[in-house]
C-alpha cells in the first residue's frame, strides 16, 4: 500500500526520488510512520542567507502529524532592567540552562487540539510546553517572566517560531513540510522529531538528526576564534590598527 502511495507522491512531486529508490521502502512495511529529510547537512558558507529543508514521509492509519525541530541546548542569560532616576539599569538576572538554540513546530492541526496538556508537556510540543530550567535569584520577578523573555528574544532573532507551520497531508497518508532555517541559525546537531498522534496519544515517533555546520574559510575563522580566543583577539587588534594606519597614510597623500 505504501509503495503505491509513494509512487503517486513521486508523480505529483511531493517527495524526492530518493524515497522511492533508497533505504526507506523496506521499513515502511513495518512502521506506521516513516519520515526523512531532503538533506541531512546544511552547510553555512560565507554567502549563506538561510535555507529550506524539505521533510517528507508517509503514515499508515489515521492520526495527526507533528514535526518538532530542536537546536542544541544552550545556557542563556536573561537580564531584567528597571528605570531609576531616568536611567535603565540591570536589576535582576536569570540563567536558563536548557533552552534550545532553535525551535520550530509544524503540524496538520493546531497544537491545542492535538492532545491533552500532559502529553504535549511530556514530548515538549509547543513553546508553552518547553521544559526550561530557570535559575533566578531575582525576588522581584517571577521565573515565568524570564521564561517569556527568553522566548520573546529568540523569536525576535527568528530562532523560535512565532506560529505553527503547516504540514500538508495527502489522502491521510503522505505528508510534507518545509523547514526554514534563517541566516543566523546556530551550528550544531539538530533533532527533527516527527510524531503521529491519534486520539490524543502518540502512537508512533521518529527522530532524524540534521547537521548544521560552517564550511570553508568561515569555518576556519570560527574555529580559530573559539579555540584560540586570545590569539584571535590580538590578531583582530593588530589588523584593525594596521587598517587605521594605512587609511591615515592614504588620506595624507
Amino acid at each position: 500500500m505504501k509503495r503505491l502511495i509513494l509512487s503517486l507522491a513521486l508523480a505529483l512531486g511531493l517527495v524526492p526520488p530518493a524515497l522511492m529508490f533508497g533505504r526507506v521502502p523496506p521499513a515502511m512495511a513495518a512502521e506506521p510512520l516513516v519520515a526523512d529529510l531532503s538533506k541531512h547537512l546544511v552547510a553555512i558558507t560565507t554567502g549563506f542567507a538561510g535555507t529550506d529543508v524539505l521533510l517528507f514521509g508517509a503514515v499508515e492509519g489515521d492520526g495527526e502529524v507533528v514535526v518538532v525541530v530542536r537546536g542544541p541546548n544552550r545556557e542563556e542569560m536573561v537580564r531584567r532592567k528597571d528605570k531609576q532616576a531616568g536611567i535603565w539599569i540591570n536589576s535582576g538576572a536569570a540563567h536558563i540552562r536548557n533552552a534550545p538554540s532553535f525551535y520550530a513546530v509544524a503540524s496538520t492541526k493546531p497544537i491545542d487540539k492535538l492532545a491533552p496538556t500532559p502529553v504535549l508537556e511530556r514530548h515538549q510540543i509547543g513553546l508553552d510546553h518547553l521544559d526550561l530550567e530557570i535559575d533566578s535569584t531575582d525576588a522581584a520577578a517571577d521565573p515565568g517572566q524570564y521564561r517569556d523573555a527568553v522566548i520573546r528574544l529568540k523569536q525576535k532573532k527568528g530562532l523560535y517560531g512565532t506560529e505553527t507551520l503547516p504540514v500538508s497531508l495527502l489522502s491521510h497518508r503522505l505528508f510534507r513540510t518545509d523547514l526554514h532555517f534563517p541566516a543566523n541559525v546556530p551550528v550544531g546537531t539538530y533533532l527533527v522529531e516527527v510524531y503521529l498522534i491519534h486520539d490524543g496519544e502518540v502512537v508512533s515517533a521518529q527522530t532524524t538528526p540534521l547537521i548544521i555546520s560552517k564550511i570553508g574559510i568561515g569555518a576556519d575563522v570560527y574555529d580559530f576564534a573559539n579555540q584560540q580566543a586570545v590569539a584571535y583577539g590580538i590578531l583582530a587588534i593588530v589588523l584593525a590598527a594596521s587598517a587605521g594606519w594605512l587609511a591615515a597614510i592614504a588620506f595624507k597623500k
